[in-house]
């Protein structure tokens, strides 16, 4: 047998072991040959959503390469340090250190050379219907499969270059030990683990800490401890698994009436070795699988924002003129000519909005009169209000203020104009986008409004007219108004935006834009997802499967004691039920926390829940959990079952 054939045959020898870690690699592959057949795509070229999503893409395919970078050098060290006391077998009769490493070299791109066929393999299969997919959400007209050598070379050369570095970098942790030590095996690892009273409560301390802040957190507050949560949380993590965890077993099997019942005692006591052995196993699962949760949670609450686009801008189109343009009624019509010849129906309102400076507040108040408010308000289908002369209605900037303005009574004098006014109640619906007309301002009737103009100011106290274009088919505006926006921007360039005389907005083309980049990113994210949650479930089942001839002379001591089968599986459940669900729980306690902290940044730009979002997220990765475990404890009670 020549050195390859048995390297070949340590492989195959294996293969339960690598399983896990062979398709974590391959999916791994796979999801990077995708982003680099729509990298290198020739339809990616022009285009401001295009262009997004070729860096997305960009951004994604590093994101993967840096993380399987990581999950690769972390796995290899689990299976060299679980391999030690075959490597001190083969140092003990004869073998070369040189040799040895060659050895895992050869194994290791062994695995890598099949895991990159397979990935590129499966993604050549799959990127016709990835294509597809990307097409819908980015809504190009086309995104047909082509074939060209420089995703194959990326994918490839990535990969490569990465299963390289590892089989170099691998036998570094075990050039330093003795033969006698890795003879030893995992007996020797067991004893060098300890947990410490003050870092067990540090653990405890910093989770509490961090949970407490994410509760509590405030608009202003979020932004100053955003930075803070994650460093608390990772550390406090890590104290939980390597000494929290194992401090409280300690503690409840120092209670000998509840630790003495059947199948605790069996049961507990190897949970404190497992504990012990996988902490660092369990800290990395749990951060992995909170930064799958939190990527796929972020991007959907950014869909949600999509979803939730048209109640926040319930106007078609928008047009603001201020004082001195020339141009508007330019404008104006040539939106209206675009809208006749796309023969979309329209209604546009125009208001003129004036400026006064309120006692009440001392600052300046926007005033619309409410002749204008009842003609929008009817194209919308709602009732028109009645307000009497001397009276006036709070306009809400937003949807959450109409509650907070609703019960205010103010009495107010209009400083420029001399008019006396009460203002009582508010405008009980959202016809504007937020601030639109301004963070402060009020509804009067059309007599005091002329009031207001015909004062010694009058002629001053225009602040800017507003043109409301209230569409129903407000999604098929995205090309109207184009050339408009394109002599604003110039207009910024030229003379800076407070030197505008005119904005325009179409959300139509906004949430075009907003709806194809989020829905692309969370794809993206959820194709990341799942190579991290792929990742995540290989370190378990590894530790598991690395363990399992233990496990099955410890079981067969059991049976000849006298345990039934059912008892038997009682006893695996117990054992395998937290190695699934502690990490997982962790990260679901970590995820949840999260999200409570980025409601309330989202309450603040946008008013938007995701509680819907959150729930479908943990929700989904709690069933494939589920499934997971399952899957992994028939297999794992097979093997147990079958006699040595």
């Amino acid at each position: 047998m020549t050195f390859r054939q048995f390297a070949y045959r340590n492989v195959v020898r294996n293969r339960r072991i690598y399983a896990a870690f062979f398709m974590a690699s391959a999916f791994s592959v796979m999801v990077f040959f995708l982003y680099s057949m729509l990298l290198f795509h020739p339809a990616m070229e022009e285009g401001f959503v295009q262009e997004i999503a070729s860096t997305g893409m960009m951004v994604a395919e590093f994101i993967l390469f840096v993380f399987t970078l990581f999950f690769l050098f972390y796995s290899m060290r689990a299976f060299l340090q679980a391999r030690s006391k075959e490597f001190g077998i083969l140092l003990l009769l004869g073998m070369a250190r040189s040799q040895l490493q060659r050895l895992i070299f050869l194994e290791t791109m062994l695995i890598g050379g099949v895991a990159i066929v397979a990935g590129t393999f499966l993604g050549t299969v799959f990127s016709k219907f990835f294509l597809m997919i990307v097409e819908e959400l980015i809504q190009l007209p086309d995104l047909p499969l082509y074939f060209t050598w420089k995703p194959f070379a990326l994918t490839i050369g990535s990969f490569a270059s990465v299963f390289i570095i590892i089989s170099l970098v691998a036998p570094l942790f075990i050039r330093a030990g003795e033969v006698y030590d890795l003879l030893q095996g995992e007996s020797a690892e067991q004893q060098a683990y300890s947990t410490t009273p003050w870092r067990a409560f540090a653990g405890m301390a910093l989770l509490v800490l961090t949970y407490t802040m994410a509760v509590y957190a405030t608009n202003p507050y979020v932004v100053r401890i955003i930075f803070v949560l994650p460093a608390a949380a990772v550390t406090g993590t890590y104290f939980f698994f390597s000494d929290s965890l194992p401090y409280v077993i300690q503690l409840f099997r120092s209670r000998k009436r509840l630790y003495w019942r059947p199948f605790w005692l069996l049961s507990l006591s190897e949970g404190v070795v497992r504990l012990k052995e996988n902490a660092r196993m369990f800290f990395i699962v749990t951060m992995v699988s909170t930064l799958a949760f939190m990527s796929v949670g972020l991007l959907a609450s950014l869909t949600s924002f999509a979803n939730q686009y048209r109640e926040l801008n319930p106007l078609g189109l928008v047009y603001k003129s201020y004082p001195g343009n020339v141009l508007e009624q330019i404008h104006v019509r040539q939106l209206t000519d675009e809208l006749n010849d796309k023969d979309i129906d329209y209604n546009v309102v125009p208001f003129r909005v004036l400026r006064q400076k309120s006692s009440f507040t001392d600052k300046n108040v926007s005033i619309v009169r409410v002749s204008s408010m009842n003609a929008l308000g009817y194209t919308f289908g709602y009732p028109p209000i009645e307000l009497a002369d001397g009276t006036a209605m709070f306009l809400p900037p937003t949807d959450s203020s109409f509650r907070q303005l609703n019960d205010r009574n103010v009495r107010t004098k209009l400083e420029m104009s001399g008019l006396t006014v009460d203002i009582s109640g508010a405008y009980p619906h959202q016809l504007f986008p937020p601030n639109a007309i301004g963070s402060n301002a009020i509804i009067v009737t059309d007599a005091d409004f002329e009031r207001i103009l015909s004062g010694p100011d009058g002629n001053s106290a225009t602040q800017f007219r507003y043109y409301a274009f209230n569409i129903r088919d407000w999604q098929e505006t995205k090309d109207v108004g184009r050339a408009l926006h394109e002599d604003e921007l110039k207009s910024i360039l030229l003379s800076g935006e407070t030197g505008t005389l005119f904005s325009f907005g179409n959300p139509g083309l906004n949430y075009s834009v907003i709806r194809t980049t989020f829905s692309l990113l969370l794809f993206m994210g959820l194709l990341l997802a799942a190579v991290l949650f792929l990742a995540a479930g290989s370190f378990v089942y590894f530790r598991l499967y690395t363990t399992l001839d233990r496990d099955r002379r410890q079981f067969a001591v059991l049976r000849r004691m006298g345990i039934t089968r059912k008892e038997l599986k009682k006893i695996i459940n117990r054992q395998l039920l937290p190695q699934f669900f502690i990490p997982w729980g962790v990260a679901f306690v970590h995820s949840a926390f999260a999200f409570l902290a980025l409601q309330v940044i989202w309450d603040a730009l946008a008013e938007i829940s995701i509680a819907k979002e959150l729930a479908l997220v943990l929700g989904g990765f709690a069933i494939l959990q589920i499934s997971y475990f399952y899957l992994i404890r028939w297999r794992y009670l097979s093997h147990i079952r079958t006699p040595e």
